[in-house]
């Protein structure tokens, strides 16, 4: 950890921030190093780099779909204060109040955000990445196969997918691709943050919500939903679910879909990260109805 302080607090002179006095580790991302560096007049802020970065344009790309949530989407991000190749600096947020106001404002926030950026087209004008890999967002007219193509499809290839999972079930993951249209309801496209899981989930300091660590493309909504409804949400988000239907008009089969959408999670986290939380196990049910009988 003192290495990684270290090489942040090298990289923060680098970039021009030559008054930082402390950096502090920060937790709970898991494809990059983060701190919360100290400057000379008592500001704070979030710092974050690779290693190795996997692209010159990670960062970039990442402070892009900052500015877009916040622009095109009236969603409340982080200021960008520095985006270069192997290092990211923005504005402090929060950790989210567990409160129910808090999660019926996001409802509101995440609602304007899938209902006023409708696209004729799915994909987004530059790839992008998740974690450490990329994110292909090749433009494309049909929903079911850019979500089949560009995020299904596109992980089977990855050296640990195939580790932990079998020829049966890549052979599931595929035959499901091919009958999106029959399992899930024709929907625009539109701006999603691509990246929803509870952890991306902050505050300003008044208590706002505020989203980071996007991986935007114009697709359909309910992949952020599903990222959100699957990822271990606290008790008083309740709330957020029911309005955020209410506000959308979500059909009542709506939860019945969100282990379909998720696949494109598990599958981006089995490619990335060792299988620790069943996340292998998870993929093979929801697949299963899709196996071929012997």
């Amino acid at each position: 950890m003192t290495e990684t302080l270290s090489m942040l607090a090298r990289r923060l002179h680098d970039a021009g921030m030559t008054d930082v006095t402390a950096i502090e580790p920060a937790t709970g991302g898991l494809a990059a190093a983060a701190g919360i560096a100290r400057r000379a007049d008592g500001e704070a802020v979030f710092v974050k780099m690779f290693d190795e970065p996997p692209s010159d344009d990670a960062f970039d790309a990442e402070a892009e779909g900052l500015r877009a949530l916040r622009t095109l989407g009236g969603v409340t991000t982080p200021d960008v204060l520095v985006a270069g190749p192997d290092l990211l600096v923005l504005s402090m947020l929060r950790p989210r109040p567990a409160t129910e106001q808090f999660w019926e404002r996001l409802a509101h926030d995440l609602a304007h955000l899938h209902t006023s950026t409708t696209h004729p087209r799915f994909g987004w004008h530059r790839d992008n990445w998740l974690g450490r890999r990329r994110q292909v967002n090749t433009w494309t007219d049909d929903g079911f196969a850019f979500f089949a193509e560009h995020r299904l499809l596109r992980w089977l290839g990855e050296p640990r997918v195939r580790e932990a999972l079998d020829a049966a079930d890549l052979e599931a993951v595929e035959r499901l691709a091919a009958r999106l249209p029959e399992l899930l309801p024709e929907r625009p496209a539109c701006l999603t943050h691509g990246d929803l899981w509870m952890q991306n989930v902050l505050a300003t300091d008044d208590g706002r919500p505020a989203l980071i660590d996007p991986a935007v493309s114009y697709t359909w909504a309910e992949v952020d939903l599903a990222h959100l409804w699957t990822t271990a949400p606290p008790p008083e988000s309740h709330v957020f679910f029911d309005r955020y239907a209410e506000l959308t008009g979500l059909d009542a089969d709506w939860r019945a879909r969100m282990p379909i959408l998720q696949l494109r999670q598990h599958l981006a986290v089995l490619a990335q990260f060792d299988d620790l939380w069943g996340t292998a196990d998870l993929l093979r049910a929801t697949v299963a109805p899709f196996r071929r009988q012997v």
